[in-house]
């Protein structure tokens, strides 16, 4: 299903007009930007969660993990200069729901990694969610997923 992820984005990039290139460099940053924005949500930087942000882009993009590095690296720097979610999510509303509901789990996974949830994070999550357009019942299916894989 990430893979498919990648080829929906490539698709999306070049008829936008632009290089495919560029553009699908964008959508990428958005997603990093969104599990950045996860991960720094609660005011703690915790490896755990750091670890989560990069392995969960790799498996949403289908990259290598230096990719997603620099990814997260090149996104965390966007965050610093980020007004609101807006930013990110209005890049990436031409995802179909699936595609959605893999961010937002991907979302999730972050939130967790760390063993707890912050009210911080669920509510990056929830308006991340609100402004991808994705239903509410995925929304809650994704979180818990992510609860039952983070138990295990």
């Amino acid at each position: 299903m990430f893979s498919k992820l990648s080829s929906i984005l490539r698709e999306v990039f070049t008829e936008e007009g632009g290089s495919a290139a560029s553009n699908e460099h964008r959508y990428q940053r958005a997603m990093a930007g969104l599990l950045c924005e996860v991960a720094s949500a609660d005011n703690e930087l915790d490896p755990r969660e750091e670890a989560a942000k990069t392995r969960m882009l790799g498996e949403l993009l289908g990259i290598e993990e230096a990719a997603s590095n620099s990814l997260v690296n090149e996104a965390r720097v966007d965050a610093s200069n980020s007004v609101s979610l807006y930013d990110y999510t209005d890049k990436l509303r031409q995802l179909d729901q699936q595609q959605r509901f893999s961010l937002v789990k991907a979302m999730w996974e972050v939130a967790y990694a760390d063993g707890k949830l912050d009210p911080l994070e669920e509510s990056v999550i929830r308006k991340t969610s609100e402004l991808l357009y994705l239903d509410h019942a995925l929304f809650i299916k994704a979180k818990l997923e992510a609860q039952a894989d983070a138990k295990h």
